[in-house]
């Protein structure tokens, strides 16, 4: 908790609460399903509830936004993110039914309303959206063949609508097709030696 605090000084007691809880909670979850690592539940807060929250270095989400989480697994980033913006509504979508199930239930622990899960693949998803998040389930040209057609076009936020993307490594030959795409380095948000190498890739699309 110190290490979000670190970055995010404004929590309510509400969302301090709520984010406290997540450690027993995925701790106790992950021992029946295996949504995170053996070797990341150690570092929940850094490797999965932080870095998900690099995006909202990115942007600040304004009231109303609605927001797609593509192969969502354990939560992340939706869960993190729903926590900071508990005035958007998040939609988290994984081909995986026994993932959410923990999502359901960690979202109902810690009275999350502006949460929805989907057991679909996300080509299946026949709505729109101001923004899709997703954490590197695949690269690049075939996430944007998966989303396509799923952005709405009402503009609510400084940032134009389109794909929020936190991946890790060299990614210059995978977004090189890409004239509009930016790559936001997480290095310059958090010191952690964790970041280093992780990004939040920016794609804007254009509406359905």
């Amino acid at each position: 908790m110190e290490l979000l605090l670190k970055y995010f000084p404004d929590l309510t007691t509400v969302q301090i609460n709520q984010f406290k809880a997540l450690d027993a909670l995925y701790n106790e979850w992950n021992a029946k399903i295996n949504v995170v690592s053996r070797k990341d539940i150690d570092e929940l807060y850094l490797r999965h509830v932080l870095h998900s929250l690099g995006i909202a270095k990115v942007v600040q989400f304004n009231d109303n936004s609605s927001i797609l989480d593509v192969g969502t697994g354990g939560g992340f980033p939706g869960i993190p993110l729903a926590i900071l913006f508990p005035d958007c509504q998040f939609h988290l979508v994984d081909s995986i039914n026994k993932k959410l199930k923990v999502v359901n239930a960690v979202a109902e622990a810690i009275g999350l309303i502006n949460v929805r899960t989907t057991h679909s693949r996300a080509e299946a998803i026949d709505e729109t959206y101001d923004f899709i998040v997703s954490r590197a389930v695949t690269a690049m040209p075939e996430f944007t063949k998966w989303v396509k057609g799923k952005i709405t076009r009402k503009q609510k936020n400084e940032l134009k609508n389109g794909i929020l993307y936190l991946k890790g490594g060299d990614l210059t030959e995978e977004l090189k097709q890409y004239t509009t795409v930016k790559a936001y380095l997480l290095s310059d948000y958090f010191e952690e030696d964790f970041f280093e190498t992780k990004k939040v890739i920016y794609l804007p699309m254009k509406y359905k």
